[in-house]
């Protein structure tokens, strides 16, 4: 059975993608959750409105994050720990700490989202960096200071 993906699949396609698949997997998942079209020239054009309303929405959300991603640039999260001999710390720095100092600061960003390439086990200033949505990373520095 051939349909139309309204949005992107795992493994099977992306959104608008006209695609091949087993009746029952169509009838019984795909279009019940919204997720595909029976294939039909109506929800052709369905899909064109559709997926031009969609790239004016990321549009405007991409510009967004960009915007906030320039704020962040600016942005100092301070963060105090025990330290033990030779300026290490107990444990290490986490994203949710980070999270959670980024919150104070009126900065609500997922935990999740937040990369650190290695844990931060030293004090000192780090840089640390955000995956956004839509592809758009922003980058802020952390110092980690002396309880």
């Amino acid at each position: 059975m051939k349909v139309i993906l309204r949005e992107d699949v795992a493994k099977l396609g992306t959104a608008g993608e006209a695609v091949t698949v087993r009746n029952g997997f169509a009838r019984n998942f795909l279009v019940p959750r919204g997720l595909a079209y029976m294939a039909t020239e109506g929800s052709l054009r369905k899909i064109e409105q559709e997926m031009k309303q969609r790239a004016r929405v990321i549009e405007r959300e991409k510009i967004t994050q960009e915007e906030f991603a320039k704020r962040l640039e600016g942005v100092v999260v301070t963060i105090p720990m025990r330290v033990g001999e030779e300026n290490r710390l107990y444990g290490s720095v986490t994203a949710q700490m980070i999270s959670e100092s980024l919150g104070n600061q009126g900065y609500e960003i997922d935990r999740r989202s937040i990369v650190l390439d290695e844990p931060i086990r030293t004090l000192g200033s780090h840089d640390v960096t955000v995956h956004l949505k839509h592809g758009v990373q922003g980058k802020f520095r952390v110092n980690v200071i002396s309880e």
